[in-house]
């Protein structure tokens, strides 16, 4: 999730650059960069760090160039550096690009390429792409563009350019946004996101999945990259303003990253999953099967949701894999005798990669001769780089303290793992992987359908109980942990005192403080812990508490137990989890709102915890 910005016109195009860029730092801030056309050259610069260095690098360079590109990065492929920062060239260096998305078959391109003399110089999947161009290009960019990224398999959305036909920018998208922007005979924009275009021009026009773009000073042309016909495209007025731009629309940046989570999981297992078999690759766990397989134990360290998460994978990992399961708040994890060896597997989980509890364990497991494989959502963090081997969660910046998702991302990543690690060790059957996989393939597509039909239902609940001065919620099995969470939500952006409880705990002492003024959500997917969850919310019935219940659309029952009902579609129960964490992020959410709260900083809270 990068940000990139394009410009060809009337204007000095390094201010255009530089203020577009600023507007996108929030779609990525580890490096910057951006190459304008100066007679007849490139001219390319590029930083580590964020988009200010690259400014104070450009404030002692002069130019009237009219034409440019820039790029301001969230590392994927390669850590964040000079050399992995964006444009990226080619071996002539007379043709340059940017790119955000993920390039899946990368390597072997890669591979290809530099058997065919090729040489590059980053971690980069994006340099691929360059490479790629450069075999194709004998006179016509268009040409060489559409034939180049006829062979790539993944996402992209690219800004190219080449001095061998300067009068023009080439931008290119499959499923990864790319906006642009004209006005009058000005000149033409293009952008990752609107905010960038909105100083210059609210005249846009979106690109669609395999369209590609020729931008002159004057004109603008779309064209299917299949079959190189014209496409007759909209220009649309955007009315937003500056700060709902960045928002996309969205009224918070919690809101906005809900609705990005479909993506943020498609994101996360592209690449890794085999459709047709189920089958999971992981080679940047950089273990050998061998090593896998002598595995004995596996302990997950992490703090508040990326815990939460690491309680589900227990479910997961000791159902599938067959291995015992620890899981430690990593606050606590050092603080203890710990019994790990070369035969125990570590899994720090972290969003940002720079929580102190869970480094500070990282270390300690490190020293005793465990192996240490972290997941986290930024490359080049310090937990990555301690690790001995890293599974990505590719969801992007992510800007509301309260994690959304950034928490589904990690689930998928660990579902990931438990399949891996079950191929490897021949827990899972191939028949097996292939329904577990499909179900994984099939979830963004589900998550982004709930998305837009729960809206309704639960501002309704929200506005029911959003004066409520506590909540319960309850779960059993994997979906206990998902109790936790939305309890965790609730307490975090809203200020109403809220518990997870499993709900067979209830009766141990909960149950003391429910009454008519005590809302109850209980969580009750189709599975085999089904019938004793109903138990648990009869006997909060019988005590008049005010029930909310979130189960199958195929249940009639929950309708006969509870006025608040919130349905959902039959998925496999392994990643029930994932989904019914969705409609308690959408409550958090909304029950916040109403009280007035600030939902994407609340109070006392910061986004990465780098103290202990």
């Amino acid at each position: 999730m990068c940000g990139i910005v394009g410009y060809i016109g009337n204007r000095k195009v390094v201010p255009i650059i530089l203020e577009g860029l600023k507007r996108l730092e929030y779609r990525g801030y580890d490096s910057a960069g951006l190459v304008y056309l100066q007679d007849g050259t490139l001219q390319k610069y590029r930083c580590e760090g964020k988009l200010a260095n690259l400014e104070e690098m450009m404030d002692a360079v002069v130019t009237e160039s009219r034409t440019g590109l820039g790029h301001t990065r969230w590392a994927t492929h390669g850590a964040p550096s000079e050399a992995n920062a964006h444009p990226h060239s080619d071996c002539s260096g007379n043709l340059v690009l940017v790119h955000n998305g993920i390039i899946e078959n990368y390597q072997s391109l890669r591979e290809s390429l530099i058997s065919k003399g090729h040489i590059f110089t980053s971690e980069t999947d994006t340099e691929v792409m360059a490479h790629l161009i450069e075999e194709y290009l004998v006179d016509d960019l268009v040409v060489a563009v559409r034939q180049a990224v006829q062979q790539v398999e993944g996402s992209y959305a690219l800004g190219v350019m080449w001095s061998g036909q300067p009068d023009r920018l080439i931008a290119a998208r499959n499923q990864s946004p790319l906006v642009l922007g004209v006005k009058d005979s000005s000149g033409c924009f293009m952008a990752s996101d609107i905010p960038a275009l909105l100083p210059y021009t609210r005249n846009v026009i979106f690109l669609d999945d395999n369209e590609l773009a020729v931008l002159k000073a004057d004109s603008w042309q779309v064209m299917s990259i299949e079959n190189g016909q014209q496409v007759d495209k909209e220009v649309q007025k955007i009315e937003w303003n500056a700060g709902m731009a960045e928002k996309a629309g969205f009224r918070h940046f919690m809101l906005k990253e809900i609705f990005e989570q479909p993506q943020a999981i498609l994101n996360t297992f592209r690449g890794r999953l085999e459709p047709e078999t189920g089958m999971v690759q992981l080679p940047e766990i950089e273990l050998s099967t061998e090593e896998l397989q002598e595995i004995r134990r596996i302990s997950l360290v992490a703090c508040g949701t990326s815990w939460h998460a690491a309680l589900v994978a227990k479910y997961w990992l000791e159902k599938w894999v067959g291995i015992p399961v620890e899981v430690d708040i990593a606050s606590e994890f050092r603080y203890r005798r710990l019994l790990l060896g070369p035969d125990v597997m570590v899994i720090p989980i972290s969003q940002s990669g720079e929580t102190a509890d869970t480094l500070a364990g990282l270390r300690l497991a490190k020293e005793l001769g465990a192996k240490v494989i972290s997941i986290c959502n930024v490359v080049g963090s310090t937990i990555t780089r301690e690790s001995h081997g890293t599974i990505y969660t590719h969801a992007g910046p992510e800007i509301g303290v309260a994690s959304t998702k950034a928490f589904t991302s990690q689930l998928t990543a660990l579902f990931l793992l438990t399949l891996y690690l079950g191929q490897v060790r021949k827990t899972i059957s191939d028949d097996l992987s292939k329904v577990l996989g499909h179900a994984l393939i099939e979830l963004p597509e589900v998550v982004e359908k709930q998305l837009s039909l729960l809206q309704e239902t639960v501002s309704e609940i929200a506005e029911e109980f959003s004066r409520s001065r506590d909540f319960l919620y309850l779960g059993r099995g994997a979906n206990f942990p998902i109790a936790l969470e939305g309890a965790l939500k609730l307490k975090e952006i809203s200020y109403i005192h809220a518990e997870g409880y499993a709900a067979g705990e209830l009766k141990h002492g909960p149950i003391a403080l429910v009454d008519r003024d005590m809302p109850v959500l209980a969580l009750a997917p189709p599975n085999d812990v089904y019938a004793k969850l109903i138990s648990n919310v009869e006997e909060v019935k019988a005590r008049h508490g005010r029930i909310i219940l979130i189960g199958s659309e195929s249940d009639a029952r929950l309708h006969d137990i509870s006025d608040y009902v919130i349905t959902l579609p039959d998925i496999h129960e392994e990643l029930c989890p994932i989904l019914y964490s969705i409609p308690l992020q959408l409550l958090s959410y909304q029950i916040a709102n109403l009280r007035g709260c600030d939902v994407d900083q609340p109070r006392n809270l910061a986004k990465s915890v780098t103290v202990e």
